[in-house]
């Protein structure tokens, strides 16, 4: 590991419990900043609701951390729109968000297009999954950014368990991003959970970066931070044990060609010859073929749009 990042691991590496709940709220108080939280959401009727409920119970009317709660639903065919909107939050769809620009499949278009319905000075990404949610994920992520004026991304870091075994979630991280990562940019090796989907940063470094449309977009939100802002910029917060719905396999194998995509453009901003991922799946006494496009499109960073620019002036 370079010299760099252990200094950075010591430096920039906490636990949730280093800055408790009154003194992030001092640091909003006299910073006068504003917290949004983002829910990415496809078919999570089953966690939405209770997710929403946490964060508006601990941090909006307890303790008056987080300014709004925003759900972006991207086509959910269950009750998660109505879930959410009952236990708190405002509800988009995402096809709502800048109509002109046709949506297309994928989290990164999501967590694109909510920059422009949220209004915070920091905007908190939280995956709509998540099992037996802590209010802890969003005030430990958020805590750097009102306590440390350099700070402008924190992802959260956390035990992965798959079933009942213990730190063996994160398959995709560890067969791919993280060998990408320690390869290609060893800075950003000391992350724990790169490819995590809780994390917080300034709305004015998110505006700044392009966001690849779908599994790519942790991947290549790091990287580019990372060139814009610098490692010191970055950090990390220890919030426990992640509980979530695991994918299986074939979906990990789509998620990680999307992943190399994201790094492969990064690398080179070359172009893939083929941009497809083909894999198989018995039936019968055969094995037939299933060919899936990899994310190629990415959108630009927000700064570039003119409603967002419209709505800045106003």
């Amino acid at each position: 590991m370079l010299e760099e990042v252990e200094r950075w691991l010591i430096d920039r590496s906490w636990s949730v419990s280093d800055r408790p709940l009154h003194r992030i709220l001092a640091a909003k108080r006299a910073t006068g900043q504003s917290v949004s939280v983002v829910l990415p959401a496809l078919n999570e009727e089953e966690t939405v609701g209770d997710i929403v409920s946490v964060i508006r119970h601990d941090l909006v009317l307890q303790t008056p951390l987080v300014d709004e709660i925003v759900v972006v639903d991207s086509g959910s065919t269950d009750r998660t729109a109505e879930v959410a909107a009952a236990a708190g939050a405002t509800v988009v769809h995402r096809d709502e968000i800048l109509p002109r620009l046709p949506a297309v499949p994928g989290k990164g278009e999501v967590l694109w297009r909510s920059l422009l319905v949220t209004r915070g000075d920091i905007v908190c990404f939280v995956d709509a999954d998540l099992k037996d949610f802590s209010s802890d994920f969003v005030s430990g992520i958020v805590g750097p950014l009102l306590t440390e004026p350099d700070v402008q991304l924190v992802k959260a870091m956390y035990d992965r368990p798959l079933g009942a075994a213990a730190g063996q979630g994160g398959r995709v991280t560890e067969l791919m991003a993280r060998p990408l990562l320690n390869m290609h940019w060893p800075q950003l090796a000391g992350f724990v959970q790169p490819l995590g989907g809780e994390y917080a940063a300034r709305r004015s470094l998110l505006e700044q970066l392009p966001f690849p449309v779908g599994y790519g977009v942790e991947l290549g939100m790091l990287v580019d931070a990372l060139h814009l802002v610098g490692l010191d910029a970055l950090a990390q917060v220890d919030v426990g044990a992640r509980k979530h719905r695991h994918q299986d396999g074939q979906a990990l194998g789509r998620m990680s060609a999307a992943i190399y995509r994201t790094a492969q453009l990064r690398l080179a901003r070359g172009h893939l010859i083929r941009p497809a991922l083909t894999q198989f799946e018995r039936s019968g006494d055969n094995f037939e073929p299933r060919t899936y496009s990899v994310d190629t499109e990415e959108r630009p960073p927000m700064t570039e749009i003119a409603e967002y620019q419209a709505r800045r002036v106003a």
